[in-house]
């Protein structure tokens, strides 16, 4: 009896500790490297263009989501980049994604977007207000944007693209018009599979106060903390190697903690964003966050504004995202 209640205990244990080590990914050795700086008051302007004199971002004559897509065309040529515009209707309207290309023409690209729409309350139940959106996903588009700066300074080695989607907020949201989606599709028919995509989705949100941060299943916080001073890497249960390797590389690109999670879909808000567009088509991709409703408490709200975001530490995603785009 006592034999067989240890034997059941150790099988049980080794499970629990197999399922700690492919969802959180323990032990990662970092790859460190010597990101070039990025300028926080850049991304603060971003951020407050973007969220304030462009608000609201949302389609519509009501709208301002043509401005949005001026102003990060505009910046992305101004840092010296060749930018495409992938356009296509939804009804009526016409939508644009933002294609920037850095890098070898030929290859598999690194694709890194954001989406630069915000959310309308309108079509969830609310009252009509539109959020600000400073960070879902003004913070995205910034880092977005400064990334361009860099590449543009020093090429990449190796393709890279990165997208500034249109039309990820509801109610296009999991539809096939979501830019993201576009692109995707538009890849595959290129035949121009992705080495991987990084979904860059509200990365301006830290706390070091205890009990900032929140997940979806009692007894996380045993695994991650408590407190919203992280940055996460987030995967399917599938790209445990993928999430291993940008783990690594953007946490030895900074001093900022780097944390990860592959986990099955089923876990609210693992494809809460641009890359399960890629995923619904069979490509890697990771998202990149701050965990989004998880640790801001205005998400989707008035009070999503420019004024409460940490821009030395969003600086220092983007170093770590420039650093993947090296390393990978």
């Amino acid at each position: 009896m006592k034999t067989g209640f240890w034997i059941a205990f150790a099988a049980v244990f080794a499970v629990l500790v197999a399922a700690w080590f492919v969802v959180t990914q323990p032990g990662v050795m970092s790859i460190v490297s010597q990101p070039p700086p990025v300028d926080a008051d850049r991304l603060k302007a971003h951020v407050r263009r973007l969220s304030v004199d462009l608000h609201p971002r949302v389609a519509g004559a009501s709208g301002r989501l043509d401005a949005a897509a001026a102003y990060v065309a505009d910046e992305l040529r101004a840092c010296g980049a060749v930018v495409s515009v992938q356009e296509f209707a939804v009804g009526a309207a016409r939508h644009r994604n933002l294609v920037a290309r850095f890098g070898p023409a030929d290859g598999a690209p690194l694709v890194i977007g954001a989406h630069y729409d915000s959310h309308d309350g309108a079509h969830d139940g609310g009252e009509g207000g539109s959020t600000p959106g400073a960070d879902d996903n003004a913070s995205g588009v910034a880092g977005l944007l400064e990334l361009a700066r860099l590449l543009a300074r020093d090429p990449p080695p190796r393709p890279v693209e990165l997208v500034a989607y249109t039309l990820e907020e509801p109610p296009y949201f999991r539809s096939a018009v979501m830019g993201s989606a576009v692109h995707a599709r538009s890849l595959q028919a290129a035949g121009r599979e992705p080495r991987l995509m990084l979904a860059l989705e509200m990365i301006g949100t830290f706390s070091g106060e205890p009990g900032s941060q929140r997940y979806p299943v009692a007894g996380m916080s045993a695994l991650y903390g408590d407190r919203g001073d992280f940055i996460a890497v987030v995967g399917r249960l599938e790209s445990f190697s993928l999430t291993r390797e940008v783990k690594a590389v953007m946490a030895g690109a900074t001093a900022l903690q780097v944390q990860s999670i592959n986990a099955p879909t089923a876990l609210q808000g693992i494809d809460f964003s641009d890359h399960l567009s890629y995923w619904a088509l069979g490509m890697p991709a990771l998202m990149v966050t701050d965990t989004a409703f998880l640790r801001n408490r205005h998400y989707h709200e008035a009070g999503d504004s420019w004024e409460k975001l940490d821009y030395r530490r969003m600086a220092q995603v983007v170093q770590g995202v420039w650093a993947v785009t090296r390393a990978l």
